[in-house]
Formats: structure tokens, C-alpha cells, sequence
């Protein structure tokens, strides 16, 4: 069945864009042009991914965001304006997955949904992931995708976790910020490596307890290590 794509814009002329594109690749594609009819979408239909754009009327697309993230944690791209860097950050601080600038090319936010998409679906599985992750106080349980420090439970989101198993796996290693892109994204666009300063970002706070660290290598990138 093909996966449903809701795109929210009160631009009729880029949902019809998206549409178009979209529709080529196999996706089903519905709309919504302000956010409190988009959130009601998202809240009955349950679409496997949302475009979302910033500058709605009513509910902007950073309220839509987080009262999304209350209760779901559905892919979220959100769309922003070239001189909006503020809202980009914004917006993966409340939860969004990912970016785009407008004016964007068609292709880069399908190849973009794609590779969200077969994250998605890898993390369900985790087939070939160990059965467990002890470093120091930090224990991760990749099949049930919990973890803990301090045998206390900690909440990430899907690519939080996916980003901290990354690290995780292979302590010590050094990994650059589009070599992450690559691994936890499924893409490696040049200029998006804001993306994963973000959710590191997110990481270091909520495992502020653990003893490992996740240390910043000027320069290069992200490194897991225990202390």
C-alpha cells in the first residue's frame, strides 16, 4: 500500500507542485492549508509523513508541531524560508525530523521522504542491532528501542535514538556530522549538517546523568565516549 504523504501549505500552487512530484513516486498525497485543519489530519488520518510549512494562517507550523509531538511521533519535514534560519532550529527543537528551503527542488523532498520513510522502517526492527548496550550507566535496548541511565528510563525520539545507537555502537569512533546524516538520516545533502548539531543538541540534555559523553571533535564531528 502506498505510504500517505499530507502536505500543508496555504500555497496552492506548491501543494499542487508536491502533488505532482510526489504522486510520480507511488506516495498517496492529501493537503491541508492552514494548521488546526492539518493537526485534525494528522490527528484522524494518520498520514506516515507530513511536509509541513511554517507560515500558516491560524496555527503556524511550529504550534502544529508541537501539539503534534504530544501525542505522535509521525516523520515531519517542515518547509521554511531561506532567511528563517531561527525557525529551522526551532523547529527540530519541538520535534520536526528534517528541513527544506524554499524555493526547494521537488526531487530533494521526495529522495528526502524516502529516506525518512526506510529509516522509519529499519527502526522497527532493528534486526541487526545487539541485543543490549551497557557504557558506564548508559543502557540501551535496541530491539525494544528503550534506554536508560542510571537504570532510570529516559524518552528520546526516533531519530534521537537512532542517532545515540550510532554513537553507541562504536565507542570512541569518530563520526563526522554528514557521515550521521548518512546513517541516521539515509541522506547526505551538503548544508544540512545542522540537522544533527540539533539533535545532539537534545541528546546531551536529556542524558545529562549518563557518565559517558558525547564528545564534540572540532573540526570533524561526534564521538561516544566513555569516561
Amino acid at each position: 500500500m502506498a505510504e500517505t504523504i499530507l502536505v500543508v501549505d496555504d500555497e496552492r500552487r506548491i501543494i499542487d507542485l508536491a502533488r505532482m512530484y510526489l504522486e510520480r513516486d507511488g506516495f498517496r498525497v492529501t493537503s491541508a492549508t492552514d494548521g488546526a485543519v492539518a493537526r485534525q489530519q494528522i490527528l484522524q488520518n494518520e498520514p506516515d509523513l507530513v511536509v509541513l510549512d511554517l507560515m500558516l494562517p491560524g496555527m503556524d507550523g511550529l504550534e502544529v508541531c508541537r501539539r503534534v509531538r504530544e501525542t505522535s511521533d509521525v516523520p515531519i519535514i517542515m518547509l521554511t524560508a531561506r532567511s528563517e534560519d531561527i525557525d529551522k532550529i526551532v523547529g527540530l527543537e519541538l520535534g520536526a525530523d528534517d528541513y527544506l528551503t524554499k524555493p526547494f527542488n521537488p526531487r530533494e523532498l521526495s529522495a528526502r521522504i524516502r529516506a525518512i520513510l526506510r529509516r522509519a522502517e529499519r527502526s522497527q526492527t532493528e534486526a541487526d542491532a545487539p541485543a543490549k548496550i551497557d557504557i558506564g550507566n548508559l543502557h540501551i535496548d535496541p530491539p525494544r528501542r528503550r534506554v536508560e541511565v542510571d537504570g532510570c528510563p529516559v524518552s528520546l525520539r526516533m531519530k534521537e535514538f537512532d542517532l545515540l545507537l550510532a554513537l553507541a555502537q562504536n565507542p570512541g569512533l569518530v563520526f563526522s556530522r554528514e557521515r550521521l546524516l548518512d546513517v541516521v538520516w539515509g541522506y547526505s545533502f551538503a548544508g544540512e549538517t545542522r540537522t544533527v548539531d540539533v539533535h545532539i543538541a537534545h541528546l546531551r540534555h536529556k542524558l545529562k546523568g549518563m557518565s559517558a559523553a558525547i564528545e564534540t571533535v572540532w573540526g570533524v564531528g561526534y564521538k561516544l565516549e566513555d569516561a
